[in-house]
């Protein structure tokens, strides 16, 4: 029996595959794929996959080739060992090099030094994104606030202007970077953010003496607009961030890589809002130590950061293709309903982004809710609500070690739907136990599992279902919608709670969470 057309179209085949009737021939596949230079690494495609295990819209099966074998768009699934095989080298065949594709965990990426270079520059970057709120802080109670005075209004005025560049530029800068060198908008992004916090020194004190603008000091403004610099230029950041991941792992070991990525967020969070304060004055006193004066030793640390992680994002190579031209500066407006017509288009896309904002949700809605359990938690303070916060990022780091390692035998649709069910029974637990520490913690950590179980391959989803030239504008409206859809939990969970108390509004969230993940799920199923 003849192999059928469609074999002779997926089927670039290395030469022991000759023997089976089943494939075609060589010389065949050489006449459907005359572009594709001699030496292209193959793929062996396993036709006894079931549906569910492989997604029909997968179109990299080849470093050359891209072939789509039906229209419509499946639920995406890693690939494990016994699904997808593909030969590397220089086209002898895939058997000898099987052991290295079917590696999963974290090794796989861990030996990619375009990777490292990526994890490297966000390692630096985290720490000093976190820590510059920290510094700034610092900065305001030694420069501007009066003794008998409360921090709270310059806080609130700085948070303003840290937040305002996300909803501002949040898609816009999506939509440039798209039509940028990834690699370079990571580079410059950073150099330009260390640069801004080491001049802020010199420009306090060229202003010291200045008159106050009504009754805002001049240093203040100062803060204020470098902080509102520094936003911005991670609303670049960001998007360029998440889209360069793809371009540098590949798809199989995408689950390991953000895991790794959601990994180090959650340990810089810990790390820069626990142990911020005196990692600055550490800094302070190492610079004191080699003659320094003025407590410089804080922006140093910060701006230093920013620096590294911009050196270290030079070794970094996206293999992206030129953009030409008269690309390079996008109609901003236009793109934009582009990126708003792919996710109205895409449903996997669009289900991933609903699970992602009830995530994004429901943690920025504990960040209110943890300071009033710290308040009736017997021997606990509404100051340490830090602990119950910490405690889900534990919770988040072993849910992303958990999910580097075996995730892959899952679909992202049953993540997603496993991890919603879990965050909704965690809030459950919190509401019946809200003033016990130990039960509190506990909850809240496998909360963070859970999350992980959302977060990360809801991410991954977006990054492997979206092409590359829509990923920055996908990502920018991604920060956009989440960065907006986060001040509602931030404005109203604190009022809810005055008014129906602690167990009322963790229930309602659990509610969220739980019929959340079951409608995304029935129409990522119905879609599909």
């Amino acid at each position: 029996m003849q192999p059928s057309d469609l074999d002779r179209k997926i089927l670039p085949l290395s030469p022991n595959h000759t023997k089976k009737p089943s494939r075609a021939n060589t010389s065949n596949v050489t006449n459907h794929l005359k572009s594709v230079p001699i030496s292209t690494n193959s793929q062996i495609y396993n036709q006894e996959i079931s549906k569910p295990d492989v997604s029909t819209n997968d179109k990299e099966w080849t470093s050359d080739t891209v072939v789509n074998i039906a229209p419509s768009r499946k639920e995406k699934s890693l690939p494990v060992a016994a699904a997808t095989e593909k030969t590397v080298g220089n086209g002898s065949g895939g058997e000898a090099n099987s052991d290295k594709v079917q590696q999963q965990g974290f090794l796989p990426v861990l030996k990619n030094p375009n990777f490292l270079a990526l994890w490297g520059g966000q390692v630096f970057c985290q720490l000093a994104d976190k820590v510059y709120l920290v510094l700034m802080i610092a900065l305001i109670n030694s420069h501007f606030q009066a003794s008998s005075q409360s921090i709270s209004g310059w806080v609130s005025a700085l948070m303003m202007a840290f937040t305002i560049p996300a909803v501002l530029f949040g898609s816009v800068a999506g939509v440039f970077v798209d039509r940028w060198s990834k690699k370079a908008v990571l580079v410059a992004t950073n150099i330009w953010r260390g640069i801004l916090v080491l001049v802020i020194p010199l420009l306090l004190w060229l202003t010291h003496d200045w008159q106050p603008i009504g009754v805002l000091p001049v240093g203040f403004a100062i803060i204020l607009g470098v902080t509102f610099l520094v936003s911005t230029l991670t609303q670049f950041f960001a998007p360029a961030e998440q889209a360069a991941i793809p371009l540098v792992v590949e798809e199989q070991h995408l689950l390991s890589a953000n895991s790794l990525y959601t990994t180090t967020m959650m340990a810089s969070v810990i790390i820069g809002f626990a142990i911020g304060e005196p990692i600055l004055a550490i800094a302070d006193s190492i610079w004191a130590q080699f003659g320094g004066s003025n407590g410089l030793g804080k922006e140093i640390l910060v701006g230093g950061s920013y620096a590294i992680a911009g050196v270290i994002l030079m070794l970094l190579a996206t293999k992206e293709k030129p953009h030409a031209p008269d690309t390079e500066f996008p109609h901003v407006f236009s793109d934009l309903r582009d990126g708003f017509a792919y996710l109205k288009a895409n449903h996997q896309v669009r289900n991933a982004l609903v699970r992602l904002i009830i995530l994004f949700s429901v943690f920025a809605a504990l960040t209110v809710l943890a300071v009033r359990m710290a308040e009736v938690i017997p021997n606990l303070k509404a100051s340490q609500f830090g602990f119950l916060l910490a405690a889900g990022g534990v919770g988040i780091a072993v849910g992303a070690t958990i999910l580097g390692q075996f995730g892959q035998r899952f679909s992202y649709s049953q993540l997603g739907l496993y991890g919603c069910l879990g965050m909704a029974a965690s809030l459950i637990g919190l509401a019946l136990f809200t003033t016990q520490l130990w039960l509190v913690l506990l909850f809240v950590a496998i909360l963070g599992i859970f999350g992980a179980l959302v977060g990360i391959p809801m991410q991954t989803a977006i990054q492997t279902e979206t092409p590359p030239e829509m990923r920055g504008k996908v990502f920018g409206l991604q920060n956009n919608v989440i960065n907006i859809a986060l001040t509602l939990p931030l404005a109203l969970a604190g009022v809810a709670e005055t008014f129906v108390g602690l167990k009322a509004v963790f229930l309602g969230l659990a509610a969220i969470a739980f019929f959340g993940g079951i409608l995304t799920w029935y129409n990522s199923h119905k879609s599909a």
